[in-house]
């Protein structure tokens, strides 16, 4: 792996979200005023849509949340690029606010933990839906380490192996790991349409109920492009011992643009014992 990319820069700062250090700083501040009472969790599912739509929805649910040391992200892989099952495993993400160091001891666990977990870059390196989790970790806790998972669609099976390995990891390591998905809900449909779609499959979320979350979507046509990464952290936290979820906020696109006819939806939800 050379050392360029163990370096990865920034691939949606200037649009997602500001690349100008002290703009970006104060909008995710902005994003974090209403804070809730901060307590530790074991996961918790954030949106990844550009901070003007889903900012708000991710700035409430991250400082609901103690941020651990280390923390690993899972996210979808727009892009179809990389490996099915990629893991970023040494050197740092950059972003506007600054450096995020890879917790390559823990990333080497990760790898170790199961086949299909496997040391790889190329899934990254256009991906925007774990580096804009980015600037909330670093600002809530600037000595944040990370590991970053690209996760295609699989059968439930095999994410059902992956929450088994993870859990497995997280159980043995030194220190609390915080398991982050990354996700959107519906893309593209009427607002009542949407909501009812988005409120049918965080019911499954909030009841912890991973298999079900997995069935609605896939048999509701509901296109959460995060659902893969949901599961795996909804069954590896229940394995860790969680005992409930909370919505913290639901929202959509149609809330900025005005237009009610075609929205995407965004939802935060936090796994705790």
């Amino acid at each position: 792996m050379s050392h360029e990319l163990d370096e990865r820069k920034p691939v949606v700062a200037g649009q997602f979200y500001p690349d100008n250090p002290q703009q970006l700083r104060k909008q995710v501040d902005g994003f974090l005023t209403d804070r809730q009472p901060c307590r530790p969790a074991l996961g918790l599912m954030a949106p990844h849509a550009g901070y003007l739509y889903s900012g708000a929805i991710a700035g409430a649910t991250f400082s609901s949340v103690e941020i651990p040391d280390s923390v690993i992200l899972i996210g979808p892989n727009h892009q179809g690029v990389g490996e099915s099952c990629g893991v970023y495993s040494s050197g740092s993400w950059q972003s506007p606010l600054g450096s995020v160091a890879i917790d390559n001891e823990l990333a080497k666990a990760v790898i170790d933990s199961d086949p299909l977990l496997v040391a790889d870059t190329a899934a990254h390196r256009y991906e925007h839906s774990l580096e804009v989790m980015l600037p909330f970790l670093s600002v809530l806790n600037p000595q944040v380490k990370i590991v970053p998972i690209c996760l295609r669609p699989h059968p439930y099976h095999l994410l059902e192996q992956l929450a088994h390995a993870l859990s497995r990891v997280i159980a043995e390591y030194r220190q609390p790991v915080l398991i982050v998905a990354s996700s959107d809900m519906t893309h593209y449909e009427s607002v009542d349409q949407a909501a009812k779609k988005d409120h049918y499959a965080l019911d499954a979320v909030v009841n912890l109920d991973a298999k079900e979350l997995y069935q609605r979507v896939t048999s509701s046509h509901i296109s959460m492009c995060g659902m893969p990464a949901a599961v795996v952290m909804l069954l590896a936290t229940k394995l860790m011992g969680a005992q409930h979820a909370e919505l913290i906020r639901y929202g959509h696109s149609g809330e900025v643009t005005n237009d009610q006819a075609s929205v995407v939806g965004y939802a935060g939800v936090v796994v705790r014992l």
